[in-house]
């Protein structure tokens, strides 16, 4: 188990982690999100001890970091997949930090070939392209067999099957029981592989829930009626209290109602529906609408939802 206790870091006059407090419980993915700024690289080197606090605790399994005797065997960590000797194989990589926590080459072998790096293990890492790199990565934070993992940005830059790779392997070592805590900006990816969420802005923490409640919180179903009777539906819907706009192709999309009082108000009035589907907010809408006043960087740009 991962926890923070108010965690407070400062840079200068700059306040980038403020008061934050969270659980990574064993058994589940728990994704990391918040605007660029919002704290997250600070917090996972807080978590590792990379960085100092300047006010409370970050412990793993109820201890520092720093007072971790051999830290690969509780936790690893991907902050930077990147940082390997360029010269030194893969092989040769991983075996010196296996020798430094007293584990064994087995081991070593074991790991490339879980994250498929067996038939390059003998080439120079800095040959590596970024996926291969990223597999490399995983591959350290996994020596040690560690009860939990700190994951920065793992997918990133990887094509479909190494984001498919990752997905499945996060999934996979939270089902043997492990802590896996994973920053990532991509929403997409973290609907299908998060269990549950801690989100940040400004340092602070936002929201401390699981993926399906944060969606259901943070954004407004939605049902799309297709019907031949869009005008007098429309009417009727309006006056029991929904909002009702009609979409470019010439369905109405309905808030306000749920799909079963629709559907039980046209047949009242003898009126035809071809599709009654509900829509929810998708994890991207709801980040966006939870954490735009939490945003350091504004480019003005609008996204598809609508919100700068």
């Amino acid at each position: 188990m991962i926890e923070a206790k108010n965690l407070t870091k400062r840079y200068g006059d700059k306040t980038a982690v403020n008061d934050l407090s969270f659980t990574v419980e064993p058994g589940r993915v728990t994704g990391f999100l918040g605007p660029n700024g919002a704290g997250k690289s600070t917090t996972m080197r807080l978590l590792l001890g990379l960085d100092k606090p300047d006010a409370g605790e970050a412990t793993v399994n109820g201890v520092p970091y720093r007072d971790l005797a051999r830290p690969l065997r509780v936790v690893g960590a991907l902050l930077e997949a990147r940082a390997v000797h360029t010269g030194r194989s893969a092989y040769d990589h991983l075996l010196c930090l296996a020798q430094t926590q007293g584990i064994g080459r087995r081991r070593v072998e074991e790991v490339i070939e879980q994250v498929g790096l067996a038939s390059v293990a003998r080439k120079r890492a800095g040959g590596f392209s970024l996926g291969m790199g990223q597999r490399l990565g995983i591959a350290a934070a996994l020596l040690g067999d560690p009860a939990a993992l700190v994951l920065d940005e793992p997918v990133n830059g990887l094509d479909p099957e190494g984001i498919l790779w990752i997905r499945n392997l996060m999934k996979s070592l939270a089902a043997e029981g492990r802590a896996v805590f994973v920053s990532s900006h991509l929403m997409n990816e973290m609907a299908v592989t998060a269990d549950h969420l801690i989100v940040i802005g400004r340092g602070r923490l936002v929201a401390d829930c699981s993926t399906e409640e944060f969606i259901e919180q943070s954004t407004e179903q939605s049902v799309l009626v297709r019907t031949p009777d869009g005008a007098l539906l429309a009417e009727l819907l309006k006056g029991k209290g929904a909002a009702v706009t009609t979409t470019d192709e010439g369905d109405l999309d309905v808030t306000g109602l749920e799909a079963a009082r629709i559907a039980e108000l046209a047949a009242a009035d003898g009126l035809v529906l071809h599709e009654l589907s509900t829509r929810r907010g998708s994890l991207e809408d709801a980040f966006m609408e939870l954490t735009k006043d939490a945003v350091e960087y504004d480019a003005g740009v609008p996204t598809a939802g609508g919100v700068k």
